[in-house]
């Protein structure tokens, strides 16, 4: 429902009732204006675009504060990082109104963290939170249209890990502590990660007569995001074998123990991994526990695995995730298939050269 009237003074009164029964109006001088603005909103509404007035002057932190409670169903790792990056991003907008931001501006904040040495990786990570922050907006209809798109996003970086060499992993693993050896065989020759190396149970998360290690749990004891990060890993019985020393030492439920036979918590893990790193020559001082799992995979790919095999045993969601991180690793399969083309081709020659010669 809308209306025009003219009011004592000679202005122009508009108003329009929204789809909960809410009056709006506005004062114009001149009725032309008036339903102007009423065409508008009456186009909004028909469209879906429509937004309240009142609501759509809510601030980012304001929305931030709101979206983030909603999110807190996620796993306390996730929402701490999504916390870290609506920290950062309400330093920038967090005063400013959801419609007020502009593309340009977006644009503009990525080429500065950029500026201030952010990875690729983080300023990529960071747009993407936002996107999701104005996105959900959009849903919620505190905003008719988000400001960021593909357009505003910068790159995210190609990951191009360095691989320790098997001499770097055996020196890695033979200067930890006697708990915490078993961590790094779990890295570089299953490919867990770290927060799962610490967890993985003895009597739950390993099948010792079949070779088989479940991964089910990470520290501190919740279940793995995925099912694909659930996929069994085989392993021989040599490394069978070393992985349950640990045990038969201290008897403990974990594979990795401190040096009384205890659980231990990535972040310790990580200092004894750093103190390790330092007395292997070559390592550079970025080489993480992670940087394992690279191993494990340049390892697979120099045996010859495709690239859906090696996927299963990193347990990645997707092919393009294997393939985005280590697709360089694998042999150049465009000479390969000029060879091939080349060999037809000789075929092809040799038997015209024997019709002729016939």
């Amino acid at each position: 429902m809308a209306s025009i009237r003219k009011r004592e003074n000679g202005s122009w009164r508009a108003r329009y009732r929204d789809h909960a029964g809410k009056e709006h109006a506005r004062h114009f001088a001149r009725k032309v204006d008036a339903q102007r603005w009423l065409d508008e909103i009456t186009a909004s509404i028909i469209t879906g675009a429509y937004v309240d007035p009142k609501t759509s002057l809510t601030t980012v932190r304001q929305w931030s504060e709101i979206w983030l409670k909603g999110y807190e169903n996620n796993r306390p790792s996730t929402v701490r990082q999504a916390r870290t990056h609506l920290k950062r991003i309400n330093a920038s907008f967090g005063d400013r109104s959801l419609k007020s931001v502009r593309p340009s501006e977006v644009k503009a904040w990525t080429a500065k963290l950029s500026a201030e040495g952010l990875a690729d990786s983080t300023v990529y990570a960071l747009h993407s939170r936002m996107g999701q922050l104005f996105s959900d907006a959009v849903h919620d209809g505190l905003l008719a249209k988000s400001p960021l798109s593909r357009r505003t996003a910068p790159k995210a970086g190609k990951q191009r890990p360095y691989v320790a060499t098997t001499g770097q992993i055996w020196g890695l693993h033979d200067a930890m502590p006697d708990g915490l050896k078993p961590a790094v065989l779990l890295g570089a020759f299953a490919g867990l990660r770290i927060a799962e190396a610490v967890a993985l149970r003895v009597l739950e998360d390993v099948d010792w007569l079949r070779g088989v290690i479940k991964p089910a749990i990470q520290y501190p004891g919740v279940e793995l995001k995925t099912e694909e990060s659930k996929n069994p890993i085989g392993i021989p019985q040599d490394l069978s074998l070393e992985l349950s020393k640990n045990h038969t030492k201290w008897g403990s439920a974990t594979l990795v123990t401190n040096e009384w036979g205890r659980g231990i918590s990535p972040h310790r893990l990580e200092h004894y991994f750093r103190e390790a790193r330092a007395q292997v020559p070559g390592l550079p001082d970025g080489f993480r526990f992670h940087d394992l799992r690279h191993y494990y995979a340049s390892l697979l790919i120099a045996k010859g695995l495709d690239v859906k095999v090696v996927q299963r045993c990193l347990r990645h969601a997707s092919a393009k995730t294997t393939l985005d991180t280590y697709g360089h690793m694998w042999p150049d399969k465009e000479e390969s298939a000029k060879a091939a083309v080349a060999d037809i081709m000789k075929e092809r020659q040799a038997r015209l050269a024997e019709t002729a010669n016939g």
